[in-house]
């Protein structure tokens, strides 16, 4: 992985060694206090250029168009009256290519590295993390061209694992409110705060490629700003489970990649 990755400054290759213990404990620190952490430069530069490279004809010809109005909980929560303002509905629109579109990428040699899984299990304070067996959703890789977003959303998981592989000219900032619920409180007047602009803890990064990114995506809630320029941010994202053999169902696979298989 040393022709991907930059094992040097993130030694995900020496588990349990003094450096590694290092970098799993400075990552533990930024989950806690902001929800996330960074890793800068985790892929190469020039090997996330030829990832991106990879991808664009694929975008064309393979990828699904992914339109959609939602409000933040992709759902109508129970208890919750229909025009509270916490229920605001807003429109995502990306393309998605789906892991049985991009065989022989680096992407899915960095997602079937036991390293990785390990590393991120460590962080998480997880006992072991597992690949998907599905064969659409383990790796996607999304892109936002001129006018495209990702709104306001809750995860469905806990933690969710990204890598930018291109950031666009403009726009394409990761907006997000950390610990914005819990799983005992909705919170659901802090939401409509948020969603009216009202939340003076809301925060925003901009990300440069190569850089991995994990969050706590479930009570976190996160948009990716209006992308802007002829350049597309072009993101990957890994999903990992704690148990092994997880298959999405067929009407999740329609709903989220527009086909069962």
């Amino acid at each position: 992985m040393h022709d991907i990755l930059d094992l040097d400054t993130f030694p995900l290759d020496r588990a349990g060694t003094r450096d590694w213990c290092a970098l799993v404990d400075r990552c533990r620190e930024d989950l806690a206090r902001e929800g996330m952490f960074n890793l800068h430069g985790f892929m190469q530069s020039r090997v996330a250029e030829r990832v991106v490279a990879e991808m664009m004809p694929r975008f064309e010809t393979a990828s699904f168009l992914h339109e959609r109005h939602h409000n933040i909980y992709f759902s109508e929560p129970a208890g919750v009256p229909g025009d509270h303002p916490a229920l605001r509905r807003f429109r995502t629109s990306n393309r998605t290519l789906c892991a049985d579109r991009i065989e022989g990428s680096a992407l899915l040699r960095l997602y079937e590295w036991p390293e990785f899984a390990t590393f991120l299990a460590a962080t998480m304070d997880k006992p072991a993390l597992h690949v998907m067996e599905d064969p659409l959703a383990r790796v996607n890789v999304m892109s936002y061209s001129e006018g495209q977003e990702l709104n306001w959303h809750f995860d469905r998981s806990e933690f969710t694992t990204t890598l930018l592989l291109q950031a666009p000219e403009n726009g394409g900032g990761f907006e997000y409110r950390t610990g914005l619920r819990s799983d005992d409180d909705p919170n659901h007047e802090g939401v409509a705060r948020l969603l009216q602009g009202n939340d003076p803890e809301t925060r925003m990064i901009t990300l440069s490629p190569g850089t991995l990114n994990v969050f706590r995506g479930r009570n976190t809630a996160h948009r990716v700003t209006s992308v802007s320029g002829t350049r597309q941010r072009v993101v990957a994202v890994f999903s990992y489970f704690e148990r092994p053999g997880v298959v999405f169902s067929p009407g999740e696979r329609v709903g989220f990649y527009g086909r069962a298989r």
